[in-house]
């Protein structure tokens, strides 16, 4: 079996319940030892965050945009994450996602010209059932896997 994809989360601490939420919906991919994730969470005492978020930032296979209008509004988010991953991007070294978690405007943004999710880029918090949107992105994410696991 091909090595397990590595997701990085990219998330604003306001959007934290969400975040946990998506994280725990990516359980079977994790079962199936197809996937590991990582957040900023995970930062043990002692170790210094920046180097760490740089550091997994530069070797995830995947990175989730967890998109809000706190996402948008972090400096560190814009000046740190964003850039390196929409390069990573470009250069096909890693896939961005834009997860839209709560409405706000970002059709400016530079993760606009990809396809997000949820579909139509309906954000999650206007579902009426929330198992339901984070179940449509978990399985959107489960092919994006696959493909890519495929392609190894």
């Amino acid at each position: 079996m091909p090595e397990k994809l590595k997701i990085f989360l990219s998330y604003s601490h306001e959007d934290e319940a969400m975040k946990v939420q998506l994280d725990r919906n990516l359980v079977m991919l994790k079962r199936s030892d197809k996937i590991s994730t990582w957040q900023d969470r995970q930062i043990m005492p002692g170790m210094e965050w920046d180097e760490t978020i740089v550091k997994e930032l530069a070797t995830a296979d995947i990175i989730l945009l967890l998109i809000s209008v706190d996402f948008n509004n972090s400096q560190y988010i814009w000046d740190k994450e964003l850039a390196v991953a929409m390069e990573r991007h470009e250069k096909k070294e890693a896939r961005v996602i834009p997860i839209i978690l709560r409405t706000c405007e970002w059709s400016d943004m530079p993760y606009a010209k990809l396809q997000a999710l949820p579909k139509n880029a309906k954000p999650i918090s206007s579902f009426a059932d929330k198992d339901e949107a984070y179940t449509e992105v978990a399985k959107s994410i489960r092919m994006v896997v696959d493909h890519m696991l495929a392609g190894k």
